[in-house]
């Protein structure tokens, strides 16, 4: 079954990707882009000029997706970043989520974050209060939880791969160590994929070690 979707963050990091992905399976994409930004956009999407972080700038583009999928965010978060994760991924799911219920999507599309951890407190909480929001909102979403995201320019958690192999096996460890392990690019957009092509009546969650677990199949 074809999908008609729009995805806010469609240039980035992990938007491109998934996007392409999505076309080549047969979907219809939308994909929020910022005036001068339309070139790249990869192909096969239509790209709609808008303001993530104001309200009610790209509603009436969302009018006709049956799914909303969310990916903004901070790019390279860390502790120093706090206030921007206040002001741009705390606001851009405030505005996506009005969007995407006033639109009528039938399916919310969230890429959180894996939660607790010991560190990055204020991108927690920006991410958990966004899940927060689209619960209460009502409509049925997919909320995904990686921690780190492994791909180009982003391979020096390799390091610590041994470190969390033996804490995954260890009893003490095992679950937090699984909750906050890494994920490749490739994992992860297959998990954003399959979250599109099965959607949830209610609110499913999908952890790291079920992230891991989609891309295997």
């Amino acid at each position: 079954m074809s999908h008609s979707i729009f995805v806010t963050g469609g240039t980035g990091y992990m938007g491109n990707r998934l996007i392409r992905l999505l076309v080549k399976r047969g979907h219809a994409v939308k994909a929020l882009v910022r005036e001068g930004s339309e070139k790249k956009l990869t192909s096969g999407a239509l790209g709609v000029i808008g303001d993530a972080l104001q309200m009610d700038s790209y509603r009436e583009h969302v009018r006709g997706a049956d799914t909303f999928v969310h990916l903004i965010g901070v790019p390279h978060p860390s502790p120093a970043k706090a206030a921007q994760f206040r002001n741009v991924d705390l606001v851009s799911i405030q505005v996506a989520i009005k969007a995407a219920r006033d639109a009528g999507a039938r399916h919310f599309v969230y890429l959180s974050v894996a939660h607790p951890a010991p560190v990055m407190k204020a991108f927690i909480e920006a991410r958990t209060k966004g899940e927060a929001m689209i619960r209460e909102v009502g409509i049925p979403a997919t909320i995904l939880r990686p921690w780190y995201v492994l791909g180009p320019d982003r391979w020096w958690p390799y390091f610590f791969v041994p470190v969390y192999w033996i804490a995954e096996r260890l009893p003490a460890t095992k679950s937090s160590a699984q909750r906050l392990g890494f994920v490749t690019i490739r994992q992860m957009v297959n998990a954003l994929v399959w979250a599109v092509e099965n959607p949830p009546e209610e609110i499913q969650v999908i952890d790291v070690p079920r992230i891991r677990k989609i891309a295997l199949n």
